[in-house]
């Protein structure tokens, strides 16, 4: 395209064509962030298999021959604070679901004998029922929490109150 000027033909400059790729290092950055993502899934499964398991070795015990409801309180303090870092280190709603379903699946292990009779949560034991109850509850109460939140809105942008 040419323009008539003051001192003749003026050309102007075409802009060049987006490029497809992306560079090098957002890509990178973008396998970094992926893999830590990863970790921190992995990290908070670990995290709740851990948590399951000291709950059920402090479900039995007694101060002066009566159970005590430590691991009650450790299984929603536990996984609250498992929860949350599910979804901080992964960026998304769902990976609550990974310490969860860990811990379910603890907890069903747990609940089930084995072929010699043993057992870890016994059928006498209020503090097992409390333990499998409360954190359940303690799931339900934070997936229904992530269920009614509202998405993140995007940034709009100021108004001006001059009308401009």
């Amino acid at each position: 395209m040419t323009s008539p000027g003051v001192s003749g033909q003026v050309s102007a400059v075409e802009p060049s064509p987006p490029v497809a790729t992306a560079p090098a290092p957002t890509r990178l950055r973008e396998l970094v962030d992926l893999g830590l993502r990863t970790v921190g899934g992995v990290v908070a499964v670990v995290a709740a298999v851990l948590s399951a398991v000291l709950e059920l070795l402090l479900a039995t015990v007694r101060v002066g021959g009566h159970l005590v409801g430590a691991s009650v309180l450790l299984a929603i303090a536990g996984n609250v604070l498992v929860s949350w870092f599910a979804i901080r280190a992964v960026g998304a709603r769902w990976a609550m679901t990974l310490p969860a379903a860990a811990w379910f699946a603890v907890m069903v292990l747990a609940a089930g004998g084995t072929t010699e009779g043993d057992i870890l949560l016994a059928g006498d034991n209020w503090v097992g029922f409390a333990v499998i109850f409360t954190g359940a509850i303690a799931f339900a109460v934070l997936a229904f929490r992530m269920i009614l939140a509202q998405p993140a809105q995007p940034a709009q942008p100021a108004r001006r109150s001059d009308g401009g």
